[in-house]
């Protein structure tokens, strides 16, 4: 009888592990996107958007817990033309899945995003990720926990982490968050795409129970919220 490659096996362990850990301790249940959030000052110098490096092309790297969730969010917002699931932030070159989550290896479960800055705002991309997950757990979201599930912001440009250093200022002084703000602001160095298996899998895999029960019900409150910047398709 052929048996399966070591690294299913990690997988559909990781996948195991995550849906019992949801419906014994769900944390959609408590995720609720801040009422009210500050934004930078379209005044601020820092806001004003550049010509992108390539005619209506920029890219920004976001980590906030597992990627199957982050990239659902940004591949449903307007202006943005890619969102793709992979690692970053480590010092492994080309890491496996099962690499990234045994925590060894420096990397986050990242979405690179490739955006129209005509049509989204980098100062958009950042509100929509800080009111999509918990910035205050340290190497933790919900049920997932590990350094590859931290709350990190990579930036490509000065100009980006300006901005992004700028805003999390903002957020803390108006204590939009109970706790601190823990996300990492870090300079970006490179990106590996995740295996194929983990590329759109809410698009995929929409209609399976862990989507249903973890993705859709945090997708259906940031539509609420950014209704003006979410499109409607997908399951």
């Amino acid at each position: 009888m052929r048996t399966l490659p070591f690294w299913l096996f990690i997988v559909a362990a990781v996948i195991g592990a995550s849906a019992f850990a949801y419906f014994a301790f769900p944390p959609t249940a408590d995720f609720q996107p801040p009422e009210t959030f500050p934004v930078p000052d379209a005044a601020e110098p820092v806001a004003a958007e550049p010509v992108a490096a390539e005619a209506g092309v920029e890219t920004a790297t976001f980590g906030s817990g597992c990627f199957w969730c982050t990239e659902a969010i940004f591949d449903r917002m307007k202006g943005v033309k890619s969102a793709q699931s992979g690692y970053s932030g480590g010092a492994v070159k080309n890491p496996t899945y099962e690499q990234v989550c045994g925590g060894r290896t420096g990397h986050a479960e990242v979405v690179q995003v490739t955006f129209d800055p005509a049509v989204v705002s980098y100062v958009s991309l950042l509100e929509v990720f800080w009111r999509s997950h918990d910035p205050t757990t340290l190497d933790r979201q919900g049920v997932d926990v590990g350094p590859q599930y931290r709350s990190v912001i990579f930036t490509h440009t000065d100009r980006q982490r300006e901005l992004a250093e700028t805003y999390l200022a903002k957020i803390e002084a108006a204590r939009v968050f109970k706790s601190p703000v823990v996300t990492e602001i870090a300079p970006f160095t490179a990106f590996y795409p995740a295996e194929a298996l983990h590329q759109d899998y809410y698009a995929v895999n929409g209609r399976n129970r862990y989507c249903q029960a973890v993705i859709r019900p945090k997708l259906d409150k940031l539509k609420a919220v950014f209704a003006d910047k979410m499109t409607a398709d997908g399951p």
